[in-house]
């Protein structure tokens, strides 16, 4: 397959499988940054098991279903960042990743947001490489990487974005949304 050149930043790393590293296995991954010094991404299909409500009920108005945390990866479980739907240039607590997509400030007052944003996710944690090491893996087929839209940040079906991102693809990268999550049952 082709490898991709320059910065993933915006792209979707979809997990090839069987990824042996359990964090990683079947997950889409937005990549926030990409540059030589490493990479940022968060994991979109991880709902976590604490609500929205727990921890940021003032947000909960804008959160996108399932109104939970989700788990945005292994590095840094206490960092959090929240994704929204907006219109760029409209605040600067809204930096925008592509489209209508952006990182959203949670320091922010949600009221204040409000005409700008309209649609949240938080996460925790994030996917982190060093310098090298992502392109190390992709060398390894361990991700295809894939234009993303907007949407798929903010799915009420998170388990099955895996398979969806992959149905969306050309052949041969389509034909791994049927690949069994146990092969031995095939």
């Amino acid at each position: 397959m082709d490898r991709p050149t320059g910065s993933l930043r915006g792209k979707l790393l979809v997990a090839t499988p069987p990824l042996i590293d359990p964090n990683f296995d079947r997950t889409v991954v937005l990549m926030l940054e990409h540059h030589a010094e490493g990479a940022l991404g968060l994991v979109l299909n991880r709902p976590g098991p604490t609500d929205l409500a727990e921890v940021a009920p003032e947000w909960c108005p804008l959160a996108a279903e399932p109104p939970v945390v989700f788990l945005g990866g292994p590095v840094a479980p206490d960092s959090v960042i929240a994704l929204g739907r907006g219109r760029p240039g409209a605040d600067e607590r809204f930096v925008p990743i592509f489209d209508d997509l952006g990182a959203v400030d949670l320091a922010a007052d949600p009221f204040d947001l409000a005409g700008s944003i309209e649609l949240v996710r938080v996460f925790t944690g994030y996917a982190g490489w060093g310098g090298g090491q992502l392109e190390s893996e992709l060398e390894r087929d361990a991700w295809f990487v894939v234009d993303g839209h907007a949407d798929d940040a903010f799915g009420a079906r998170p388990d099955d974005l895996w398979r969806d991102v992959l149905r969306r693809q050309r052949a041969p990268i389509a034909m791994f949304a049927h690949h069994p999550e146990d092969p031995g049952v095939n």
